[in-house]
C-alpha cells in the first residue's frame, strides 16, 4: 500500500471484516447500530476524504489497464444500497464505473446457468462494476423461497438438500478464478435493523415524494426476517474467504455505512496500488519535440508554457 493512510483505513475497516472460516450469527455478531465513536459532523468530512482518495486511484487504476474491480452490494430492502453508491461514487469518473441492478431473471437468463447473467456485467481491466444485488441472490431469496428453483430449469437431482453448500462451493472458486485473473471482489453487506427498516418503510408512506419507492412486496419479505438473517449469516460464513472477503457494513446510520463502503472500497484500490503507465524513453523523446512546437506556437507576449509557469517543480531539498 502507497502510505500511512492505507494503514489508517485498513484499521477502520478491521472490525467489519468477516474472518474466513468463522462462524457468523448476525444477531450476535454486528450491530447495525455501530459507529465506532464518530459523530456525524466527522463523519461528514471523513467521507469527503474517502470519496476523494477513491478519485485519485480510480484515475489510476483506468491507466493501468491491468485490474479491474467488482464491488457486490447486498442487503435487505431499504437497507440504502442506492444510497450509497450515490454518495461513495460521487467523485469519481463516470466513464470508469459501471453499475448493474438484478431484478426477476428474465427468460432468456432462466435458460442459463444461475451466474451467466452476473458474468456478463462483470468490470474490464481498469474498471469498477457495481452490483447492485449480485450473483448471491441465488443463495439468499432463492434459499428463502426455494420455489425459485423450479423456475431455473434444474434437473431434479441436482435439488436436494446440498445445493446450498455445493452453490457456497461454486461461487467460491468462481471469485478466485477472477482474482486470479486480476478482477479484485470485494463484497458489503448493509446490515440493517429490523426496526429501522420499519421505520425507513414508515417514511416511504408519509412523505409523498418517497410513495414511488415503496413497494407492498418489500413488507411481506419483511415476514421472512428471520428466515433472511439465517440465510445471511450462513451466507457470510461460508463465502467469506481470504481472496474475496465479506464486509459486515452497520447500515442503521446511513452516514455511517457510507464512510464505511467508501472505505473498503479505498482500501482495495490502495492494496491494489495501481500506477500510471511509463511511456518509455522513445515515446517522452517525441513529448518533448511536440512539446517545443507547442511551446513557439504561443502568441506573442503569452507564456510558451502556461501551465509549467503554473505548477513549478518542487525544489528538492539540500541533505
Amino acid at each position: 500500500m502507497s502510505d500511512e493512510r492505507a494503514e489508517r483505513i485498513a484499521n477502520f475497516i478491521a472490525p467489519l471484516r468477516v474472518k474466513p472460516g468463522s462462524k457468523v450469527r448476525l444477531d450476535r455478531d454486528f450491530d447495525p447500530r455501530y459507529k465506532a465513536g464518530l459523530k456525524k459532523r466527522e463523519g461528514i468530512e471523513l467521507l469527503r476524504t474517502g470519496v476523494s482518495l477513491l478519485a485519485e486511484y480510480q484515475e489510476r487504476l483506468a491507466a493501468q489497464d491491468t485490474y479491474g474491480v467488482l464491488l457486490c452490494l447486498q442487503a435487505l430492502d431499504a437497507g440504502g444500497k442506492d444510497g450509497t453508491i450515490r454518495h461513495v461514487m460521487s467523485g469519481v469518473n463516470p466513464q470508469g464505473v459501471r453499475v448493474s441492478s438484478f431484478k426477476v431473471p428474465s427468460a432468456e437468463e432462466l435458460d442459463h446457468d444461475y451466474l451467466w447473467r452476473y458474468a456478463q456485467r462483470l468490470p474490464t481491466r481498469g474498471e469498477i462494476a457495481i452490483f447492485n444485488r449480485s450473483h448471491y441472490e441465488e443463495v439468499l431469496v432463492v434459499r428463502v423461497h426455494p420455489e425459485n428453483l423450479v423456475r431455473q430449469k434444474l434437473p431434479d437431482d441436482t435439488r436436494g438438500p446440498d445445493i446450498w453448500q455445493r452453490r457456497y462451493r461454486e461461487i467460491n472458486h468462481w471469485e478466485r478464478y477472477l482474482t486470479d485473473n486480476g478482477f479484485k471482489v470485494v463484497k458489503i453487506f448493509l446490515n440493517l435493523s429490523k426496526e429501522e427498516q420499519r421505520t425507513r418503510f414508515l417514511k416511504r408512506i408519509d412523505r409523498p415524494e418517497k410513495n414511488w419507492k415503496f413497494s407492498a412486496a418489500d413488507v411481506r419479505e419483511r415476514r421472512r426476517w428471520d428466515d433472511y438473517q439465517y440465510a445471511f449469516s450462513e451466507m457470510l460464513s461460508a463465502t467469506s474467504t481470504k481472496w474475496a472477503p465479506w464486509y459486515v457494513v452497520p447500515a442503521d446510520r446511513k452516514w455511517f455505512g457510507r464512510i464505511c463502503s467508501a472505505a473498503i472500497l479505498a482500501h482495495t484500490l490502495m492494496d491494489i496500488d495501481p500506477q500510471y503507465p511509463d511511456v518509455g524513453k522513445a515515446a517522452r523523446k517525441d513529448l518533448l519535440v511536440t512539446k517545443r512546437d507547442l511551446e513557439r506556437e504561443a502568441p506573442a507576449g503569452a507564456s510558451a508554457d502556461p501551465y509549467a509557469d503554473r505548477h513549478p517543480p518542487a525544489r528538492k531539498k539540500r541533505g
